[in-house]
């Protein structure tokens, strides 16, 4: 029984020092936390470089309870040349600056289309704004057209060529949209809204071209009555809805890649 008594205690003095395993483990991690606080500190390549291989040597050490020496990952600081600094900032700032130059250059077409359209847009015939996407001159169907019909009106080449005038210098792609109200329309000429709204703006462009702006640039598009502006239940939102819009982008289109589908192949 005395004998007994001896082993059990041998055993509880060897379970006591077992706290040293756990101790020499959380010391591991603690020297890899600051090894990553200190890397994160000043981002550089050959910092991560070293990081990554003081982790890799730390971790893949068999023996769990050995303790890392601070002197195994000594690491030298590297001083970056402030020309390098310069040049690594320089893409974003020559991004940022070529952005404000465009906006500013389209706040300035802006600026022009409403000086020369300056008393169409008090009378409220016409209206421009400015987003993101690009200038849009809205322009009153009845400023530019006889009712049902798709030829400009005499009195309105004006106002178009004060556009042209203005437009025709610049390389951005210009979209004119044709719209009316929801009143039907079945003549010879337009059996239908559709028609009637492409042909007004074709109208349109066929006058930028005569006036110097170039045909590639330039795309008519119909819409029908399917983007009023104001309800249709009113004589003064059929007004409304029946316009003529000029929309000068800010950006290209995107360009289609043509991808060849359902080539034929033999078995």
């Amino acid at each position: 029984m005395l004998k007994r008594r001896k082993l059990r205690s041998d055993e509880s003095t060897e379970n006591h020092e077992r706290w040293l395993v756990s101790y020499a483990d959380f010391i591991t991690l603690l020297f890899a936390f600051f090894i990553v606080m200190y890397a994160i500190s000043s981002i550089n390549e050959d910092k991560y470089r070293v990081l990554s291989h003081s982790l890799v040597s730390a971790f893949k050490s068999s023996n769990s309870s050995s303790l890392i020496s601070a002197q195994s990952t000594e690491f030298t600081p590297i001083h970056i040349p402030q020309s390098e600094q310069v040049n690594s900032i320089r893409p974003i700032d020559e991004l940022s600056s070529s952005k404000a130059k465009k906006q500013e250059k389209m706040r300035s077409m802006a600026k022009s289309i409403l000086h020369a359209l300056e008393p169409l847009v008090k009378d409220g015939q016409v209206r421009v704004t400015q987003s993101s996407l690009g200038i849009t001159v809205e322009i009153n169907a009845s400023v530019l057209f006889s009712p049902g019909q798709a030829k400009l009106a005499d009195n309105s080449s004006l106002a178009l060529q004060a556009v042209a005038h203005v437009i025709k210098d610049h390389e951005h792609e210009i979209q004119v949209e044709g719209h009316t109200d929801n009143l039907p329309i079945h003549t010879e000429n337009f059996p239908s809204n559709w028609e009637l709204s492409a042909a007004r703006a074709s109208s349109v462009i066929r006058l930028f071209v005569e006036n110097g702006v170039e045909a590639s640039r330039l795309t008519a598009v119909g819409y029908g009555e399917n983007r009023p502006m104001e309800t249709n239940e009113t004589p003064e939102g059929r007004k409304r809805n029946r316009r003529v819009a000029v929309m000068i982008l800010a950006t290209d289109p995107d360009k289609v890649t043509e991808i060849p589908i359902g080539r034929d192949t033999k078995n």
